[in-house]
């Protein structure tokens, strides 16, 4: 009797009922396990109205391989599946297909190339590889894109926070406005893409950091409706974190109390032989407000308490802060080191729900089939060109220039090389676009495609938090700064050598009967 340690709802039946259905039918016309090859990619950036991404960070893989080592058909998933039955009453799903299903629904006679978790990565350059039998990958697509695609838009999100935040500390915490427990998913991402931590306990546990927090509102009023007031709040919290004190300062007017009762506070945790950590905006002009906080805390000794800024943050509205409040001190001739320095960045809704583009545009697309023990190229023709995928077996390169910059992400054909003296490279949808490039300018050819998963296991030890994050940050510095622009960023190219363009024009044409 086979089982899961899974909820039916995120065992192996996590996907969608047309991945069974085709499924069955490569079953009855005995191509199931006819091995075929399917990439995952995306097609278009995040664009987020007032500012848009020029580059995406892979989140979400070794949580997907891990799901894909431990799920199979078990007993009580094939009896949903018997159950089903069509329009006539009849069943859906025969006993042989679940038969088949029962001895060969698991993932391990499926092989993944990838990307490893963390880089940088950009659009229709496939991300992932994957092989197996037909109907096996099949099943495999729904959970494969949405393991990836909300992860991989977050880890994004908070890179791009991250990179507006100049190296001070961002904090994620909009679990409460997250996707159910897909907020999990979402947290985990925002600490690879770049936020320093997290309020959500289990995923800082589980990533090895320490779960930040300060306290809400609500502790205020209660201690206001009791009669105590804002005072008395503030020493109550100051009394059970003494060395962890973080205080929320606009419950009731943010300069005529909040801070002076703050400031009061961290005189009597001094005095007791403790240091004040910071205190809390979540409203109001908060650049303005940083200002005045810190000329208070600065007049009153505390010159190294942060002030965390919260609110409806994300990138752009960081940025205009950082702006704002450099613009006065430049016209004040002030150093704004005692302000820019102290700022902690928290970002809730605008992160965990990527507002502005709150869904990845990935896809799965079969791209080969082997025959008579060769890989027969796959296309898709479509009328919009953006939807027509780069057919058969590849290999992507990522081109260095001679200062060390990525230029480009190319999808060559399997055991090609790149050519010595002009190379033309090709735009992977508009045919006559191209850009001509001299080998002699590029110093290093990097393959991005590794062997992550085979014979139903990862193939490296799953990384930590350390590794993931070292390796979107050295992919950000070898990044051109254009390409990382917060507003109107450089559009980085993703190309088709010229062997691997043809390739595509032949199958549309063959596809059209010209």
């Amino acid at each position: 009797m086979t089982s899961s340690p899974y909820r039916p709802t995120e065992g192996v039946l996590f996907t969608d009922q047309y991945q069974l259905t085709m499924a069955q039918l490569y079953f009855r016309r005995g191509l199931h396990e006819r091995p075929a090859q399917f990439d995952y990619y995306f097609r278009r950036y995040p664009d987020y109205g007032r500012h848009q991404a020029g580059y995406a960070v892979l989140a979400g893989l070794d949580p997907l391989l891990e799901w894909m080592e431990e799920v199979r058909f078990t007993d009580a998933d094939l009896e949903m599946l018997r159950s089903q039955t069509n329009a006539r009453g009849m069943r859906r799903f025969d006993d042989a297909f679940l038969g088949w299903l029962a001895s060969n629904g698991a993932f391990d006679s499926v092989s993944v190339r990838a990307v490893r978790e963390g880089r940088v990565v950009h659009a229709n350059a496939p991300m992932a590889v994957v092989r197996g039998p037909l109907a096996v990958v099949q099943i495999l697509e729904t959970a494969f894109l949405n393991h990836l695609n909300y992860p991989t838009l977050i880890a994004t999100k908070a890179s791009r926070i991250h990179e507006a935040a100049g190296g001070r500390p961002a904090l994620e915490f909009g679990m409460r406005r997250g996707p159910a427990f897909g907020a999990n998913a979402g947290g985990r991402a925002a600490l690879v893409g770049g936020a320093d931590f997290t309020s959500n306990v289990a995923v800082s546990h589980e990533m090895g950091v320490d779960p930040k927090g300060t306290h809400a509102h609500s502790m205020v009023q209660v201690f206001m409706a009791l009669g105590y007031g804002e005072l008395e709040a503030f020493r109550a919290y100051a009394e059970v974190y003494p060395d962890d004190c973080i205080l929320l300062v606009d419950t009731i007017d943010t300069l005529d109390s909040g801070i002076p009762n703050a400031i009061e506070v961290f005189a009597e945790l001094r005095q007791a032989g403790h240091e004040p950590v910071g205190i809390r905006l979540d409203s109001g002009d908060l650049a303005y407000l940083s200002i005045e906080a810190a000329e208070m805390l600065d007049a009153a000794g505390f010159e190294n308490v942060d002030i965390v800024l919260s609110g409806n943050l994300d990138e752009l509205e960081i940025w205009q802060i950082r702006a704002q409040i450099l613009d006065e001190f430049a016209r004040a001739g002030k150093d704004p080191a005692p302000v820019m320095g102290r700022l902690v960045y928290g970002v809730g809704t605008r992160l965990i729900t990527s507002q502005g583009h709150e869904a990845l545009d990935g896809v799965y697309k079969l791209v080969a089939l082997e025959q008579d023990g060769r890989w027969i190229p796959a296309i898709k023709v479509s009328d919009t060109p953006e939807k027509v995928p780069i057919p058969g077996e590849k290999q992507i390169w990522r081109l260095y220039d001679s200062r060390g910059r990525a230029t480009a992400d190319v999808v060559a054909m399997p055991g090609e090389t790149l050519a010595e003296g002009e190379i033309v490279l090709h735009h992977p949808h508009r045919e006559g676009v191209f850009r001509k490039i001299n080998r002699q300018e590029i110093t290093r050819v990097e393959d991005l495609l590794v062997n992550v998963f085979a014979d139903g296991r990862r193939t490296e030890p799953a990384p930590d938090l350390d590794e993931l994050r070292s390796r979107r940050v050295a992919d950000l510095d070898r990044l051109d700064a254009g390409v990382r622009r917060l507003i109107n960023p450089h559009i980085y190219h993703v190309s088709l050598t010229e062997q691997m363009k043809q390739l595509q024009i032949d199958l549309i044409d063959d596809a059209r009967g010209r």
